[in-house]
């Protein structure tokens, strides 16, 4: 299995501190590359695959182990199982993040099924790429898609993309996460919102404050609140910074 080897980051356990999931312990699988370039991306380097993949033998205690690319899916299967059997239920599931994990779609084709035996998945995307999505669909538990906003990315013309992945991404546990800051406007929260609500008005949405390389918040507290009356035509609508950070996680 997991014939199709891909360039990984780190395999590590921490603390989720985005989403409707945060404050739950995941087992994180961190793919490099990316097909998009965004001005407040947190991972930096992601175009180039990196020589060497850092694997965290005990869960949490950042004994790594680096392990040269690209990486097997059985090395990556086979510290899971580890982690399931000797830490049982610490984990609440798999997060398979990047960078864009999507664009390792053959590999995960295969990785999924294997880690989907000890955990959940839960998949975090920058939700352009909806035809890599597809076969995965049944082997994800949840799905955490961003909208990408023109000003606080700096990415524009995504609106297409990001309607056909939440489309199919509706067929399971999925929500969506906007970055927002100063600069954002009101036409872009009103014009994610009127997406979602179209496809279905439950799904719920993050609105993530940016946070600056110094810790500081990049939007003020009155324009949080407005942001999120903007998007009273949805069901949830929650702001919630990157709490990871706060606390000192990875």
């Amino acid at each position: 299995m997991s014939n199709v080897p891909a360039s990984m980051v780190e395999c590590f356990s921490s603390i989720q501190g985005e989403g409707v999931l945060v404050g739950l312990r995941q087992a994180f699988v961190r793919f490099s590359g990316c097909n998009l370039n965004c001005s407040f991306c947190d991972t930096p380097g992601m175009s180039q695959a990196p020589k060497d993949c850092l694997l965290e033998l005990t869960p949490g205690r950042r004994d790594f182990l680096k392990v040269g690319n690209p990486m097997s899916g059985e090395r990556v299967v086979a510290l899971i199982e580890s982690w399931a059997e000797g830490w049982p239920g610490i984990h609440h599931s798999v997060s398979v993040t990047g960078g864009e994990p999507l664009l390792h779609g053959a590999h995960l084709l295969e990785l999924l099924p294997k880690l989907r035996r000890f955990l959940p998945i839960h998949l975090e995307t920058n939700g352009t790429l909806h035809q890599a999505l597809a076969p995965l669909i049944p082997h994800l538990d949840y799905i955490g898609m961003d909208i990408k906003l023109p000003s606080s990315s700096g990415c524009s013309d995504l609106w297409d993309e990001h309607r056909a992945f939440l489309q199919l991404a509706a067929q399971r546990s999925v929500y969506v996460k906007v970055v927002v800051d100063q600069s954002t406007e009101d036409w872009e929260i009103e014009r994610s919102c009127q997406m979602i609500a179209e496809i279905d008005p439950a799904i719920p949405l993050i609105l993530q404050p940016m946070t600056l390389p110094d810790g500081t918040i990049a939007v003020s507290p009155l324009r949080a609140l407005e942001f999120q009356e903007l998007a009273g035509r949805l069901k949830e609508v929650r702001v919630i910074p990157q709490t990871h950070k706060f606390m000192g996680q990875l």
